[in-house]
Order: structure tokens, then C-alpha cells, then sequence
């Protein structure tokens, strides 16, 4: 009989996991039943942009973070898939930091290409995953605009919902009076609200220093970004200030550690993101801070204490897509018998090593070099592509390294592409004055 697989979300990492199925398919292999199962309406996860914030049409939660004027906040060399370059796409060598809508239409791309849409069952929310009497997940999701909900049974689950959509909400004193707006970065949706305006945020995460850079560059009065432990440290606006971390807000007065205050009209929390799956029975959910050695997940994606069950792009992440793809190879290999899964015993001792070596890891460039061996690892046991996984290290380290010289400026500069070996072109605008992202004009020449 013919294994059944639920895959859930249709985000990248799914994505990713329907195209190493369709990749097998392609080469003439039998391949599994392949169900995915997306809340949205459409497929991208995160990439799909709305405006909506709170909840949706359905009353679902909004799964998505994303905001109008993001640019990708890292190389896209980085991150090109192994299978399908930018130029491939495109038609043409792109400039190095894409927009949102650019990126929304990469990733697109190669999935139109693999014709996966089929698999898919769109506006379909996962309500509960539980094994059964039978040693089989049984996955109950509901159809939202039927309001329909029903249960199927699946050999194998993997998930692939993300965590970066159920936001970490610090309390402060002060702010139930406090009169201006107070959100978290997962319901920012465009800069050019808080124009005119005196900004605080709260976190030294790149949500912080990305939302940040985007309200200055539609016109925020001041930025003051208030940290726990450190600040970020780049050479900043005039007008952007870092302070230790906020004590207590009276009115609109922000009051911080170092007895220095601030008058803001807005408080934006960039506080990060709760790996949250509430659709999973207890003994199946994953809990893990958010880190490169994700807990109990052998591999980086098979949860130790059932192998049939796996989780993708759980890991704090430095690489992305090509990171998703390397897991999606070896999860479909796992789960078609190319690769066989030790007992629990190996397993446990795989996570634990992978954890400390990387806490004895010192900084950034360790835990980008530690990233790539993970992904040189898995992509050594399958036939994803091979590709020079070291250049695209050299490319975010040289991103670091222009983002300490100016970080207003970082996006500017050009790397070369480790799947053409073609350089970046120079984007015609410099980023502080492109204020129109979308395609069209991001791809003029």
C-alpha cells in the first residue's frame, strides 16, 4: 500500500519538501501520497504578504509577519536555491538584496515549474495531530470556508509551519496608559505609519534593526532602540539613538535603565518568536529554544522520540531556502528508505552533540560556518544538487563586514552567485532612496 504524507504549510520549507518529491517523482521513482495542508489561501508562508493583522476572514489566527517595504535583509546568494537560480528565474543576473515581491516571485517560480500546486489543499487549517491505535498520525484540519473539519490518516507528518508567527509579548509598567500605539513587529505592516513620529523599540533582534531602518527611511522623527543586554552597535542616524533596557513608561515618557527618558508616540517590540504548535498532541510537540541545534530533533528535522514524524526550518536560521531544501532531500529519503534512522539512544546523542558544538561556537562567523556544515552534512547523503556551500559563507561574511562599515548603506554592494558564478549587478537606486519595491520597478534596468 502506498504511504500516505501530510505535509503542513505550504510556506518555504513545505515548498521545499513538495519539490523533493516532485524531484524523485521526475527521475521515475514511486513516491508517496502527498498531502499539504495550508491555512492560507495561497502558498509563500511568511512571503505572502497581507494586511491583515490580529485575524483573518475565518477568525484564524495571522500567521504571516511580513510588511510592505521589506527587503531581504541578507544576500541573496545565500540563499538561491541549488536547482533554480535567480537567472534561471529571471532571465537575468539580479541585484544582490531583492525586495519582498521579488523574492515572493522567486520562490514562486520554482514551484510553478515543478507543478506542485495540485498537492495542496489550500484555506485548510490543522486543528490536532495524534498517533493512533494503528501506529499512524491521524491529522484532523478543518476547511475553512465550509467550516468543515475532518480527519484523514498518514504514515508519516512533517511539519513545516515555521516559527516566526506567534510573537513573544513582554509586559512592561505603564503600558495599559499608555496613549499612543503599542504593537509587536509581527502586526508592523508599513513604515509610512509611523512618519512624523518619535519610535521606541523594544529588542536588538533583526526585526529591530530592520523595522527600524525601514521607518527611518520613510521618515520616522527618531528611532531610540532600547536593549537588554547590548546594543547592536552600528553607526546609526543622527537620529537613532541606543539605550539600556525600558523600565516603565508614564504617559507618553519612556523611562530606561540608565535614568535617561524619552518622549515616543509609538512602541514597537521586536521581542522575537514562540515556537508554538498547539495543533500537536503533548507528546509530539516540539519545544526548543529558538537556536542552530534545534532540541530532540536528530538530524536537525526527525523528532527523537518518534522518527516518523519530522519538523523543518526549526533552527534560527542564517541560510534559508537552500537550508530548507537540504532538509526537505534527506526527510524524503528518510521517509522513502534511502536513509535508514538509528535508534533512540543514537539519536539523542546526535542532538546533544550538535548542541554543544555549537555553544562552544564564539561568534556570528562560527555560527554561519556551523550552519553551512550542517547543510554540507545532509546534502552529502542525497542528490540535492551540490553546490559551493563555503562561497556562500564568504558572501555573508562580507555582509557582516559591509554592514559594520554603514548600515544604511550594506545594501548597496554586489556578491557573486555560488550556483552561476556570476556577479550581481549594482540595483539601479541606492537603498535609501528606493521607496518603490515593487517588481516591475526593481527590475528595471
Amino acid at each position: 500500500m502506498t504511504k500516505r504524507i501530510a505535509i503542513l504549510g505550504a510556506g518555504p520549507s513545505g515548498l521545499a519538501q513538495l519539490r523533493a518529491f516532485q524531484s524523485a517523482k521526475e527521475k521515475g521513482e514511486d513516491i508517496p501520497e502527498i498531502v499539504c495542508f495550508e491555512k492560507q489561501d495561497d502558498w509563500g508562508g511568511l512571503w505572502n504578504y497581507t494586511w491583515r493583522t490580529g485575524v483573518d476572514q475565518y477568525g484564524e489566527p495571522v500567521h504571516g509577519s511580513m510588511y510592505r517595504y521589506l527587503w531581504s535583509n541578507g544576500p541573496k546568494e545565500g540563499l538561491e536555491f541549488a536547482d533554480y537560480s535567480f537567472e534561471e528565474h529571471f532571465g537575468k543576473q539580479i541585484a544582490s538584496y531583492p525586495p519582498r515581491a521579488v523574492l515572493m516571485d522567486y520562490i514562486e517560480g520554482r514551484v510553478k515549474k515543478a507543478g506542485v500546486r495540485d498537492w495542496i489543499r489550500f484555506e485548510t487549517a490543522v486543528r490536532r495531530v495524534e498517533k493512533n491505535d494503528n501506529g499512524k498520525f491521524n491529522v484532523t484540519v478543518c476547511n475553512l470556508p465550509k467550516d468543515d473539519e475532518y480527519t484523514e490518516e498518514f504514515d508519516h507528518v512533517i511539519c513545516a509551519t515555521g516559527h516566526f508567527s506567534t510573537p513573544n509579548v513582554p509586559q512592561f509598567d505603564g503600558f495599559d496608559k499608555f496613549k499612543g500605539r503599542i504593537l509587536h513587529a509581527h502586526d508592523f505592516r508599513d513604515a509610512l505609519e509611523f512618519k512624523d513620529q518619535d519610535l521606541l523599540i523594544i529588542g536588538t533582534s533583526y526585526s529591530a534593526e530592520d523595522i527600524g531602518s525601514q521607518c527611518w527611511k520613510y521618515g520616522a522623527k527618531s528611532i531610540t532602540v532600547s536593549h537588554r543586554t547590548a546594543p547592536m552597535g552600528f553607526k546609526w542616524p543622527d537620529n537613532w539613538q541606543e539605550v539600556p533596557l525600558l523600565t516603565h513608561v508614564d504617559g507618553n515618557t519612556a523611562y530606561f535603565k540608565d535614568g535617561t527618558s524619552k518622549d515616543v508616540d509609538a512602541i514597537l517590540l521586536c521581542t522575537g518568536y514562540q515556537h508554538h504548535f498547539p495543533f500537536m498532541a503533548d507528546n509530539l510537540r516540539l519545544r526548543t529554544a529558538n537556536r542552530l541545534a534545534t532540541s530532540d530533533l536528530y538530524k536537525g528535522v526527525a523528532w527523537v522520540h518518534d522518527p516518523d514524524l519530522f519538523y523543518l526550518g526549526m533552527q534560527d536560521q542564517w541560510f534559508t531556502f537552500n537550508m530548507f531544501d537540504a532538509q526537505a532531500w534527506w526527510v524524503r529519503d528518510a521517509i522513502m528508505g534511502k536513509i535508514k534512522i538509528p535508534g533512540k539512544s543514537e539519536m539523542e546523542a546526535d542532538v546533544a552533540d550538535r548542541i554543544a558544538r555549537e555553544d562552544a561556537g564564539e561568534d556570528d562567523y562560527q555560527a554561519i560556518q556551523y550552519q553551512a556544515d550542517y547543510i554540507k552534512e545532509l546534502i552529502a547523503e542525497t542528490d540535492y544538487p551540490s553546490f559551493n556551500v563555503d562561497g556562500a559563507c564568504e558572501a555573508f561574511f562580507e555582509w557582516k563586514k559591509h554592514k559594520k562599515e554603514d548600515i544604511m548603506t550594506f545594501r548597496n554592494n554586489s556578491y557573486t552567485s555560488v550556483i552561476t558564478n556570476t556577479k550581481a549587478p549594482k540595483h539601479h537606486t541606492p537603498w535609501k532612496d528606493a521607496l518603490d519595491d515593487s517588481l516591475e520597478v526593481y527590475l528595471q534596468n
